[in-house]
């Protein structure tokens, strides 16, 4: 595979999370430090201060590792899923108690989840069964467990908003080992199954079709062209990152192009490009370190490359300088990624 054909993979899908400003009042809330977080995860102190939070896969997962890493409860990825209150639901989750039913309500969120991130809400039901699962569509690596545990817990939060009682999945099912099955299972107040092909949480079909008591027709009308809108808006914007991205991509050929050099590529001054990236919540710098990182990715998985070659390529001066950026986005050192992927890979 060609390098033009690893940018041009996926390009029109939308590669950016937006984690909601939520998440870390819910962390402070429940005794987990912020800062500490985002240092664990090597993303910026000023994260949450952002007017949208942006993440990629890479770093959406880094984040949730790091609250497992920092946190001592277990459970921490469904208690943050849980919310009591619907006023401090993000506007996206009024809108799915807007619906008819738990079943128009996951369509909902599949919907607009599917264009704005790259990520999918899988859903099938049949005459007994409702199944939900997610699926990460740029994910390399495995999704952290608190990160399944948080969809799952917030799956059931809009289930028992929306029903109005104490909605029962039927079971969850985990790929892998659980330390605390018991107290998941009392969460849930179902049976959880472990070695399953898929993490999943399935409800009753009765209980997924049964009619909301939230349901409000006007206000979903009233904020559905908003969704809409906003939809297109985020599409123009990540197709220009994207279109960034790429041209920084085709010029790290053993140099690190420059911001006038990119924009210059793309008919436009450099401080426009600065400026039309800042509007879209990221910078230059940013796009070329996620442009690096997965490049080395590739080099380190698809190829023969040395790790002096592989960070040539990458216009980094010399395999030490490759050698602490690739820690900082990893966490562990080139060379032992490579092995330990390519050793995942063969097993």
């Amino acid at each position: 595979m060609s390098r033009k054909n690893v940018r041009l993979w996926g390009k029109a899908m939308i590669k950016y999370f937006r984690v909601p400003g939520r998440l870390a009042i819910k962390l402070e809330e429940l005794g987990v430090s912020v800062p500490a977080v985002l240092r664990r995860a090597n993303l910026p102190q000023d994260l949450f201060q952002k007017t949208r939070v942006l993440v990629s896969t890479v770093q959406l997962f880094a984040l949730w590792r790091a609250i497992e890493s920092i946190s001592s409860d277990p459970l921490i990825g469904l208690k943050l899923g849980f919310e009591a209150k619907t006023e401090r639901f993000h506007p996206m989750g009024i809108a799915a108690l807007s619906t008819d039913n738990f079943v128009a309500a996951v369509k909902h969120m599949a919907r607009y989840k599917k264009l704005t991130a790259p990520e999918e809400i899988l859903h099938q039901i049949d005459l007994e069964e409702f199944s939900i699962s997610f699926r990460w569509l740029l994910a390399i690596d495995d999704e952290p467990q608190l990160l399944t545990d948080y969809c799952f817990s917030w799956m059931l939060t809009i289930a028992r908003h929306g029903a109005g009682k104490r909605v029962m999945p039927i079971r969850v099912e985990y790929v892998m080992p659980r330390t605390n099955l018991r107290e998941i299972e009392r969460h849930f107040g179902c049976q959880v199954l472990i070695g399953g092909s898929r993490n999943a949480i399935i409800f009753r079909a009765d209980d997924s079709v049964t009619p909301f008591v939230t349901r409000n027709a006007e206000l979903l009308d009233l904020l559905a062209p908003q969704f809409e809108e906003q939809l297109k808006q985020l599409k123009d914007e990540d197709s220009f990152i994207e279109l960034v991205r790429g041209a920084i991509q085709d010029r790290l050929t053993g140099r690190r192009p420059s911001v006038e050099e990119v924009a210059q590529a793309l008919h436009m001054g450099g401080r426009t490009l600065q400026r039309r990236l800042k509007d879209t919540g990221s910078s230059f710098q940013r796009l070329l370190d996620e442009a690096r990182h997965q490049m080395a990715r590739y080099y380190l998985s698809n190829s023969v490359l040395e790790l002096t070659e592989a960070a040539y390529l990458l216009g980094f001066e010399d395999s030490n300088s490759f050698g602490r950026a690739f820690r900082a986005w990893e966490g562990v050192p080139p060379g032992d990624w490579r092995d330990s992927h390519r050793a995942t890979l063969s097993a």
